[in-house]
């Protein structure tokens, strides 16, 4: 598993191991029982603050990708697929409700909607 911090990037350190973690899981590249680095290892691999590496493991934590055994570590989580897809379906529709929403308000067409979503897709 290879992390890469951004010090440049807007996004918070802790929610850049974060996501990179929670995409290891999604991914299978993360198999169920597997241990993660401990939380000291990580911050000195990472060179960053243990407090952050911290953060990002409770964060997961409660997203239900990690569980931690005291003295043990942190460990992946058995994952449901199918679920985790269906909450991330429910936030894409709601997001792209708004975006409709604000298409209407400036009279973009459904065309010119689509279009963009391509553009933006194939980044």
């Amino acid at each position: 598993m290879q992390i890469t911090i951004s010090n440049s990037s807007k996004e918070p350190i802790y929610e850049q191991i974060t996501s990179q973690i929670r995409s290891y899981i999604l991914s299978g590249e993360l198999q169920e029982g597997t241990a993660l680095p401990s939380i000291r290892q990580l911050a000195k691999d990472l060179q960053i603050s243990v407090i952050t590496t911290k953060r990002a493991y409770e964060e997961l934590e409660k997203a239900g990708f990690t569980y931690s055994i005291v003295g043990k570590g942190s460990f992946v989580a058995e994952q449901n697929l199918e679920v985790i897809r269906e909450k991330k379906l429910k936030v894409i529709e709601e997001q792209l409700g708004a975006v409709i929403t604000n298409s209407r308000e400036i009279g973009l067409s459904l065309d010119e909607l689509q279009q963009l979503m391509k553009i933006l897709y194939e980044e």
